[in-house]
C-alpha cells in the first residue's frame, strides 16, 4: 500500500475518534460579502493553534512549540499575494479577508512594495493585518495573542538590506526565510523562491533537500507548498523554471504562488498550481494560455479562501465585491 495513503487512512481513524470525543467548534457567520446560492463559502470555526515543526539548525531562531491540542474538524484560512501596496486596493482585499474570520492568513510574497523597506513595512502590512500578527510592535493597534500570519518572501521583499526589514518585522519558525508548520489536517511548507536565497532555489539545493526530507516524514492528510515565483504561468513575464521541483514525486498535494498579479489555476502533469497575486499590486495582463491552464482571471482584486479537513480540500477565489470566480476541490483517496 502507498505509504502516503496508509498514513492518511491512519490519520482518518485517529481524527474520527478525536471528533467524537470533543465538542464541536463554535461557528461564526461571515458578515461580508452576502452569500448567494452560486456565491457561497463555508462558515468559519474558532481558530486553534499551529504546531511549528521546522528545526533547520540549532543556531537559528526557533519558535517555542505550541502544545498539541484538539483542533476543529475543518480549518479555514485565507491566501493573499502581491498585496503590500498600502493603497485602497489592499484595503478592499483586507476587508474581504477579515469578513471570513479565517483561522489564519498565509501569503505568496511581495508583502511590502516598492522595495521591502523598513520605512514602509508597517503601513503596508500592519495597517491592514496587525490583528493576525504576533508579536506585533507596530503603530496600528493590538496584535494577535498568537501568530496567525504566515508570509513567504517575494522579490520586492529582498530589495532592501537582503530582506532584513522582513526578517525583523516577523517572528517565524526556523530560519524565517523558509519554514513549515501544521494546522488541522494540513502540513504547510513556506519556501523562498527568490534567487537571493542563501540556501539556493534549484531542485537540488539545500532548501529543496530540506523540503524533500520534511515531506518524507509528514503524516498528515495534506501537504501544501507556498512560494512566490510561479514555475508555470500564462503571464507575459514567463515562468520561473528554477522552481520546477519534483513536487509530485515528493508527495505535494498543491502548490500556491504569486508574482504575476492575477488569479490562475493550472494542472501540470496531475498537480494543481495556483497563482494568487491579486492582493493589491497593479493587475497584469495574460499572454497566450499555456497547456494546463484551466482558469484565468484579472478583472478585479481578490483573495483565496481555503477549507480543509481530513477528507477534502476546497480552494475558492473571491473578488473584493464577493464574487466567486473559481472553486476547486481535491478529495482524499481512500
Amino acid at each position: 500500500m502507498n505509504s502516503k495513503r496508509f498514513n492518511r487512512i491512519l490519520f482518518l481513524g485517529i481524527f474520527t475518534l478525536t471528533v467524537f470525543a470533543c465538542s464541536p467548534a463554535t461557528i461564526q457567520p461571515s458578515p461580508y460579502p452576502t452569500p448567494s446560492p452560486t456565491n457561497t463559502f463555508l462558515p468559519v470555526p474558532t481558530a486553534s493553534s499551529p504546531i511549528y515543526l521546522d528545526t533547520n539548525t540549532p543556531s537559528e531562531k526557533q519558535a517555542t512549540p505550541s502544545p498539541i491540542i484538539t483542533r476543529p474538524p475543518t480549518i479555514h484560512f485565507a491566501v493573499i499575494g502581491d498585496y503590500g501596496s498600502g493603497d485602497q486596493n489592499e484595503a478592499h482585499v483586507s476587508k474581504l479577508v477579515k469578513s471570513w474570520n479565517p483561522d489564519f492568513i498565509v501569503t505568496t510574497g511581495d508583502n511590502n512594495y516598492p522595495a521591502g523597506s523598513a520605512d514602509t513595512i508597517d503601513q503596508n502590512i500592519g495597517k491592514y493585518y496587525h490583528e493576525y500578527i504576533a508579536p506585533y510592535q507596530g503603530e496600528y493597534g493590538t496584535g494577535a495573542a498568537q501568530n496567525l500570519f504566515f508570509p513567504t518572501l517575494g522579490n520586492h521583499d529582498w530589495m532592501s538590506q537582503a530582506a532584513q526589514p522582513y526578517l525583523d518585522y516577523f517572528q517565524l519558525p526556523g530560519n524565517e526565510r523558509y519554514y513549515d508548520f501544521t494546522w488541522g489536517a494540513v502540513h504547510f511548507f513556506m519556501l523562498d523562491s527568490d534567487s537571493n536565497e542563501p540556501d539556493g532555489v534549484g531542485s537540488s539545493s539545500k532548501q529543496a533537500q530540506w523540503l524533500q526530507a520534511k515531506l518524507q516524514t509528514s503524516t498528515l492528510p495534506w501537504q501544501l507548498v507556498f512560494f512566490h515565483h510561479p514555475p508555470y504561468t500564462s503571464g507575459l513575464r514567463g515562468a520561473v523554471e528554477w522552481m520546477r521541483w519534483p513536487f509530485i514525486d515528493w508527495g505535494v498535494d498543491a502548490v500556491l504562488c504569486g508574482h504575476d498579479h492575477y488569479y490562475e489555476r493550472l494542472n501540470i502533469n496531475g498537480l494543481v498550481y495556483f497563482i494568487n497575486g491579486a492582493g493589491g499590486g497593479s493587475l497584469y495582463d495574460f499572454g497566450i494560455p499555456i497547456q494546463g491552464s484551466q482558469k484565468r482571471f484579472n478583472g478585479d482584486y481578490g483573495a483565496m479562501l481555503i477549507s480543509a479537513d481530513a477528507n477534502e480540500l476546497i480552494f475558492q477565489f473571491f473578488t473584493t465585491s464577493g464574487k466567486l470566480i473559481d472553486q476547486y476541490k481535491i478529495k482524499n483517496p481512500k
